[in-house]
């Protein structure tokens, strides 16, 4: 069963790496989500999460404050809308596909905005 638990979490930190550099795909609920399945594979992987200078940051502003850096917010935010806003402008053609990104990411925004802001 731990062997389960290291697999999903490392599948789980892959993509919450992937979501620092993709707006559209969430950061912290896949680096909480690592540190649970981490806690119960292997306390070494969970120590080396929680200590690691960058990742285990996000995790520990989230688990203690429930917020996220005003900077964090900017950078996401505003990768979303350049992400999305070119992909509406010169990618897609279809105008439901167009709507759907729309309302992808005024929700995304919506949800990054609903958090306490860390100060």
């Amino acid at each position: 069963m731990k062997t389960l638990y290291l697999i999903g979490g490392t599948l789980s930190l892959i993509l919450g790496i992937i979501g620092i550099f993709l707006p559209i795909l969430p950061t912290t609920p896949f680096l909480l989500l690592t540190a649970f399945l981490y806690l119960k594979g292997s306390k070494k992987w969970y120590d080396w999460l929680m200590s690691h200078p960058k990742l285990g940051t996000y995790i520990r502003n989230f688990q203690i404050y429930k917020a996220i850096p005003l900077s964090t917010k900017i950078v996401a935010i505003g990768l979303l809308w350049i992400t999305m806003g070119f992909s509406i402008i010169w990618v897609v053609s279809a105008g439901w596909l167009k709507l759907l990104l729309l309302v992808i990411a005024i929700a995304v925004s919506w949800h990054i905005l609903s958090f306490k802001t860390l100060k």
